[in-house]
């Protein structure tokens, strides 16, 4: 694990941090192309990304006050300035409600905007898992012996295990899975897809990528022998095939009322 790129006297490079900053860049880049494609402002792409950062690290430490909120109480200031421990989930959320609060003053068509911005999250996503993998921040996975298991040893949050365990690369998995949706997402944005369909798509693929890893993931179950992470990418997974039937429903229904030539 490389949690430090470079350390020059009091200048010291993190991955993670690194690995956070060029995904949000190519979240921005990405987006912007969009918007231009879609004859939106493209300059709004610098606007959104920041607010969802902003949003998104307050919506991430939220979720995990919430996910050990008994650890929270203990050491209240440790557990939010430290450097590890942000939810996903949590940041989507956050940034979410972020980005929708900046499209509204932007004046931007929401759907439309959205589907601009969710091959960038898929991305994104993808990117910051690089960043997990090499701090080793604690997203590693259940014991394996599977070939391709690993070691923690130099983890920002602290590997216990003894010598010769080795466990489930879990932000490997993430990385591969997102970049996948990514690919997926990239080749739709083009088709003639109901405004915010991208989207949905996103919610539907991500999410339900989410929940199979989770099963090899360290997190506590929580209800149904399902972690929180599984409850969530559950609730998302059935608002997009949802707004995905409705979506597919009208443009049937506008491909059928329109008159012959």
């Amino acid at each position: 694990m490389y949690p430090v790129i470079v350390k020059l006297g009091p200048l010291t490079i993190y991955s993670y941090g690194t690995m956070m900053a060029i995904a949000f860049l190519t979240g921005t880049y990405l987006t912007g192309l969009e918007l231009k494609r879609k004859g939106l402002p493209e300059s709004a792409a610098s606007t959104m990304v920041f607010w969802a950062a902003v949003g998104g690290l307050i919506g991430a430490r939220l979720l995990t006050i919430l996910e050990d909120f008994s650890a929270f109480v203990q050491e209240p200031l440790r557990f939010i300035f430290t450097g590890a421990g942000f939810v996903w989930y949590g940041g989507l959320i956050g940034g979410f409600v972020a980005v929708t609060w900046s499209m509204r003053r932007l004046k931007l068509p929401f759907l439309r905007t959205v589907d601009c911005i969710a091959p960038a999250l898929a991305l994104g996503h993808a990117i910051g898992r690089i960043g997990c993998q090499l701090a080793g921040d604690g997203d590693w996975g259940s014991v394996s012996t599977l070939p391709w298991a690993m070691t923690y040893p130099n983890a920002i949050v602290g590997w216990d295990y003894p010598p010769g365990v080795r466990v489930h690369p879990t932000p490997i998995y993430e990385t591969i899975a997102y970049t996948a949706v990514f690919g997926l997402l990239w080749s739709l944005r083009r088709r003639a897809l109901a405004d915010g369909a991208l989207f949905w798509w996103y919610l539907v693929m991500a999410s339900g990528a989410r929940f199979g890893i989770e099963f090899v993931r360290i997190n506590t179950p929580v209800a149904g022998g399902l972690t929180l992470a599984q409850l969530i990418s559950v609730a998302l997974v059935a608002i997009g095939v949802w707004r995905l039937s409705v979506g597919t429903a009208g443009l049937n229904r506008r491909e059928t009322m329109r008159p012959a030539t």
